[in-house]
Formats: structure tokens, sequence, C-alpha cells
């Protein structure tokens, strides 16, 4: 990330570091004397914004903590995604860095302007919504999280 995406997005520390695996289980449990103990969660299908098209979605997620910093497990199960994307490079570990935003739309919009372009994002409730943000040249991928409910659970399960 450089130093630009950061002070014009008015950027907090990153607070979650995201990798993805097949087998989430089998991450669980090599990472847990690193990162746990973990939560684990099998979620539903949800709808996504994906590279412009509307794509259901289905992750397993396991959350654990590297001090003030979370840590998220993810395996893609179906639907179109980055992490589909990822997986199929043959590649797993880390995937993306996370950092929480007031508001979602207006700093999907600053990113935009610096060359990067969402490519998988969604509003699961008012106040709770997911932008994916890549660019060109740049393997990292960043997550802008718009959390107005501060983790409690919302409707439909998700937190």
């Amino acid at each position: 990330m450089t130093d630009d995406l950061q002070a014009s997005l008015d950027l907090g520390p990153m607070d979650q570091v995201g990798f993805v695996f097949h087998d989430v289980k089998a991450a669980i449990e090599r990472y847990q004397p690193i990162f746990g103990p973990f939560s684990y969660h099998e979620f539903d299908a949800y709808e996504y914004n994906y590279r412009g098209e509307a794509e259901p979605c289905r992750l397993i997620i396991a959350f654990g903590r590297s001090g003030e910093l979370e840590i998220e497990f993810i395996q893609w199960v179906s639907g179109g995604s980055p992490h589909k994307e990822f997986l199929d490079a043959g590649r797993e570990g880390m995937h993306h860095v996370r950092f929480k935003v007031d508001a979602l739309e207006p700093k999907v919009a600053a990113a935009q302007a610096l060359g990067y372009r969402p490519i998988w994002h969604t509003r699961f409730a008012e106040g709770l919504a997911v932008a994916y943000m890549e660019r060109e040249g740049d393997p990292l991928i960043i997550e802008l999280f718009e959390d107005r409910h501060n983790g409690e659970v919302v409707p439909d399960g998700i937190q």
C-alpha cells in the first residue's frame, strides 16, 4: 500500500490480515498456537458484486487474533470471488489487509482516484459493507470495511 492511499483515505492502522486456504480446519490446526483460539463460521451464500456481475459466494471463515490485529482465515466453498482466483492461481496464504472505514462508498471513490478498483463488494445491512480493492501490478488486495455495528451480530448472522 502506498502512503498516498493511506493519507488520501485517512485510514487508521490496518485491523485485519486475511489468509486464504483450501482447508480452514487444517490451517487452524497448524496456526492456532500462534493466532488462536479461533472462532469458526460456515456462512450461507451472500450475493456480491464480483467484477461487475452479481455473484453468490459461500465461504468458511475463522477468526483469530495477534494482539489488536484480527487474523482471518478464509476457505472458498462456491461462487465467484477473489478467494477462488487466488486458489486457482495455485496460491495459499496472505491475501489481503483490512481497514475499517466510517462510510464505504466515499472511500471506494477516493481509492479509485488513486488507481484502485473495486473487484468484490456488497452491503450486508445498513452500516455494514465490504469492498475488496485491487490495482494493476499489485498482488495485495486492500479490504475496506464499514462496520457501524462494531462487531455486533446483525441480520442474517453477518458480524
